[in-house]
């Protein structure tokens, strides 16, 4: 299993936060932790294990973390950590200056540098994703990075905007992997990740070509997930765009065993799909959930949507839900 969850409700309150610093001293680095919530500590941690990297998230009410000399001395991974701000309060402290988080924030942390954090948060959600991994495994020299250490980067737009929402798919759909995932994950992960760093020192040209490749497809989908409700949006204009040529970009997707146009189509005859699904949605027109995805031919619409899932989309509105799941399948040009 690539996945393992922990919860300190598998014991009684009082031992609580004594479980919760033994596992996590296991899972990361370890830390002197402290919580003014000590005496019923209630967290869970989500693992997803990528061999050498590991995608984690955690929550839990107040947590207090000090990576100290004296910790560093005895035991260094010389491992990076990058965090990702879900919600809640926070500071972090690498020297006598307090950083305030905010909700969408990443964090580059370093095994290797003494710092101190506390956050306050809801248990009942994820507080924060942290990835870490060893730093001989980042595409970048340990020099260049170290400017950055515990400078919030914006994980809310450009290509902090992606690498988030990347880390948000791997948390969410950890379940779905199996081993033979682990080399791509890891791979993507780490060049996005890359990317978000050197887009912040301006150190672009230092990444390796797949490494730029990779985050540009990156952009790219988030791009067409950005502007599926404009009809205008077209291979020619996703091209134009991300200033590449028509035929790159075909290449890019043909990668992936489709198109641009097919990957367009699929995003909105999917979008369309769970708006199908949602009875919050069950009073507005067929027509109008395919106009609001950029489908505003009416007919063309049904063809594509009974083509693509096997039933008319005014039909599918009324399927049951597990019918509606088994009718799923991967788009094909």
């Amino acid at each position: 299993m690539l996945v393992s969850e922990f919860s300190t409700e598998a014991v009684a309150a009082p031992e609580r936060f004594e479980l919760f610093s033994e596992v996590t001293s296991q899972s990361h680095m370890r830390n002197r932790l402290s919580s003014k919530t000590q005496d019923d500590f209630r967290a869970r941690m989500r693992v997803l294990h990528l061999g050498e990297l590991q995608v984690s998230a955690l929550a839990y009410s107040h947590l207090g973390i000090a990576r100290t000399a004296k910790l560093i001395r005895q035991s260094d991974p010389e491992v990076y950590l990058i965090n990702y701000f879900l919600g809640g309060e926070g500071v972090v402290s690498p020297d006598q200056n307090e950083t305030t988080l905010r909700v969408g924030d990443l964090l580059v942390m370093d095994s290797s540098f003494p710092y101190r954090g506390d956050v306050h948060a809801d248990p009942g959600r994820w507080s924060h994703v942290t990835v870490q991994f060893p730093r001989r495994l980042l595409p970048l020299p340990e020099k260049q990075v170290r400017p950055l250490f515990a400078a919030p980067i914006s994980g809310r737009r450009g290509m902090g905007g992606v690498f988030t929402r990347w880390l948000t798919d791997l948390n969410a759909r950890a379940a779905e992997f199996t081993p033979a995932d682990i080399p791509t994950l890891t791979s993507v992960t780490l060049d996005l990740l890359a990317s978000v760093i050197a887009h912040c020192l301006e150190a672009v040209e230092t990444l390796s070509p797949e490494a730029r490749r990779t985050a540009l497809r990156a952009q790219i989908s988030a791009f067409v997930e950005q502007h599926l409700a404009d009809p205008a949006l077209t291979p020619q204009a996703l091209a134009d765009a991300h200033h590449i040529s028509l035929r790159l970009l075909q290449q890019m997707f043909a990668e992936d065993d489709t198109s641009p146009a097919a990957w367009i189509r699929h995003r909105r005859l999917e979008r369309c799909r769970l708006d199908l699904t949602n009875p919050q949605l069950h009073a507005h027109p067929v027509q109008a959930i395919a106009a609001r995805w950029g489908l505003t031919d009416p007919a063309h619409f049904s063809r594509l949507f009974r083509a693509t899932y096997g039933t008319p989309p005014r039909d599918y509105r009324n399927l049951p839900l597990q019918t509606c799941a088994n009718l799923q399948h991967p788009c094909a040009d």
